[in-house]
């Protein structure tokens, strides 16, 4: 018998790949969560799947998703970093990201995590949607939102609401994975 997967992923292994192993998965890794909020900058005005054919050339040009390293990059990196094919090569997402290391270092110094910062706007546990359709899903949210309020005024870029809301989603503060979707139940813990 054939999955129920979230129709956005079907028609590419590598979409199948990162929808059954990753998306909606409720993230605590600090890491991870820099990996994602600079694919997510990096998205913006493109297709995920053009972030995921270059998330290796990611990984390379960004020290692992080390932000200590990405904070401490100086203006000749980044000019090699604008000349990687292996990433997005967009002066002002490339200049973001290594803007956001910087504030991500701060909000870690002022929360402990910056997992502990992000979680605080979901009330430190997931929301389980219950989306019938992809239709249904929004674009942003309350949440996302706030999210993204605060971030802007503590100096990041590229993080408006619907960028944060793709990264609410894929860092797993909000299960919006369909109902009938095998992953909804197993990421939402019901059996």
């Amino acid at each position: 018998m054939k999955k129920i997967r979230c129709s956005w992923c079907e028609g590419s292994s590598e979409y199948i790949k990162y929808h059954d192993e990753e998306w909606g998965i409720p993230v605590h890794d600090d890491r991870k969560h820099f990996e994602f909020l600079i694919l997510e900058g990096a998205q913006a005005g493109l297709s995920w799947s053009t972030i995921l054919k270059r998330r290796d050339g990611y990984r390379n040009a960004f020290a692992g998703f080390d932000v200590r390293i990405v904070a401490d990059f100086d203006q000749k990196m980044i000019d090699r970093l604008l000349l990687d094919p292996g990433i997005i090569r967009n002066k002002l997402k490339v200049h973001a990201a290594v803007n956001n290391a910087q504030q991500f270092l701060i909000v870690q110094e002022e929360f402990g995590s910056y997992d502990t910062y992000i979680w605080l706007f979901v009330n430190n546990q997931p929301i389980v949607n219950k989306w019938k359709t992809m239709n249904d899903i929004p674009a942003t949210t309350t949440e996302s939102d706030n999210l993204s309020k605060d971030l802007k005024k503590r100096g990041f870029k590229f993080v408006g609401s619907t960028i944060m809301y793709a990264h609410m989603q894929a860092c797993g503060l909000v299960n919006d994975h369909i109902t009938d979707c095998f992953r909804y139940r197993e990421i939402a813990g019901e059996r």
